[in-house]
């Protein structure tokens, strides 16, 4: 993938850019394989442990999800990121970002110019919008987030959406977010959605999942559709009579391996994915799925041993699942792990805190081109 971007110096943020894309993928499984030698080891060796080819991507327009920093002026507003003086940098064509949201930032920018938007100066701490936030679903279609530090723009938003709509008519969901603290985050606590609907639609072949506005939801739609189907493949294969979705979000792993008869569990911290989970459970006809907001460690923590799953699906942020899980895991009789890493270094920390739990399958999946990320999922089972 070719960057004027990059090659201009103005946005690095895609480490790998200009690397052959087969080189990229090959170095992030033999980092992957790496990191995992010594549970490879304690599963019997390379012969106990099958590793699927790597799943790849797209190089270019794979990204369903733009954080974009808006900067500038109100007369002329950039989206994008800051650079080192805090100023505003323009990545409205950023080609890994889906074709639906590279059409959009370009009339977003527009709006924003057209309505007066007063764009967040960081360094003076003055304006009023921080950031635009846009998802597209696999039908095309966009949920579109304006971050504000008050309220005070709200009524000029809520008198031109028609605007956008007609301008943007993908614009199914349109909210405000509110982010009155300057700190170095993306979103604050409070939303206003501005439109009748609230979700987006993700449409897989077999699975519908609604997302809101707050809610995580794998960023690379193509490889999160083929994790989704690799999770289930080897769920199918241990064929567990029950399972738990840990760190669920909006239900992705537990939607796709609900089977009739299969009791499943997802459970996960956030409200508002766990609203998402249910609506698209309720909607499949899935009354073996139960979904609830609760913290993963303590919610296994609380479990009377006599209702452990057989199967438990761990789906983490980048720090892992942590010692307390881990060493539970490995002391309850939980029979089979999947677990789904976007990070090898604690994948490979977790497992060695679990040695009864054996490598038996892995992947990689390249969930994030041009960057070094990825994604590897793994199946343990007991020894």
């Amino acid at each position: 993938m070719q960057c004027d971007y990059f090659d201009r110096g103005v946005c690095r943020s895609c480490t790998l850019m200009g690397q052959p894309y087969g080189d990229q993928v090959l170095d992030k499984e033999i980092r992957t394989r790496e990191l995992l030698h010594d549970a490879v080891e304690a599963a019997g060796g390379p012969d106990a442990v099958a590793w699927s080819p790597a799943i790849t991507s797209p190089e270019s327009g794979y990204r369903n999800k733009a954080k974009m920093v808006v900067g500038g002026t109100v007369q002329r507003p950039t989206v994008g990121i800051l650079d080192h003086r805090q100023r505003g940098v323009d990545l409205r064509h950023c080609g890994i970002c889906t074709p639906g949201i590279q059409r959009a930032l370009p009339v977003l920018a527009d709006f924003i110019a057209d309505t007066g938007l007063i764009p967040y100066d960081v360094a003076a701490r003055r304006g009023e919008l921080k950031f635009v936030l846009v998802t597209e679903s696999p039908d095309g279609e966009l949920m579109v987030r304006f971050v504000l530090r008050s309220e005070g723009q709200l009524p000029r938003l809520r008198e031109h959406l028609d605007d956008l709509r007609r301008v943007l008519p993908e614009a199914v969901v349109v909210t405000a977010n509110l982010l009155p603290e300057h700190k170095a985050v993306t979103e604050g606590e409070r939303e206003v959605v501005l439109t009748e609907q609230e979700t987006l639609p993700m449409r897989f072949d077999r699975v519908t999942m609604h997302l809101r506005p707050q809610s995580f939801f794998q960023t690379n739609t193509s490889v999160a559709s083929q994790l989704y189907d690799q999770a289930a493949a080897w769920i199918d294969e241990v064929a567990p009579a029950s399972m738990w979705d840990l760190y669920c979000g909006v239900g992705g792993f537990a939607l796709h391996a609900a089977r009739p008869g299969r009791a499943v569990t997802g459970i996960e911290t956030s409200r508002e994915a766990i609203r998402s989970a249910k609506q698209s459970a309720r909607e499949a006809g899935l009354t073996d799925l139960r979904f609830a907001a609760d913290d993963a460690t303590e919610h296994a923590f609380r479990a009377r041993p006599d209702a452990l799953p057989a199967l438990v699906v761990v789906n983490p942020p980048r720090r892992g699942i942590g010692d307390a899980l881990a060493t539970w895991l490995e002391e309850s009789d939980v029979e089979h792990v999947v677990y789904s890493s976007c990070n090898p270094v604690t994948l490979a920390k977790d497992l060695a805190r679990m040695p009864s739990l054996r490598l038996r399958r892995a992947r990689v999946l390249d969930m994030f081109p041009q960057t070094g990320h990825l994604e590897a999922v793994t199946l343990l089972s007991r020894c």
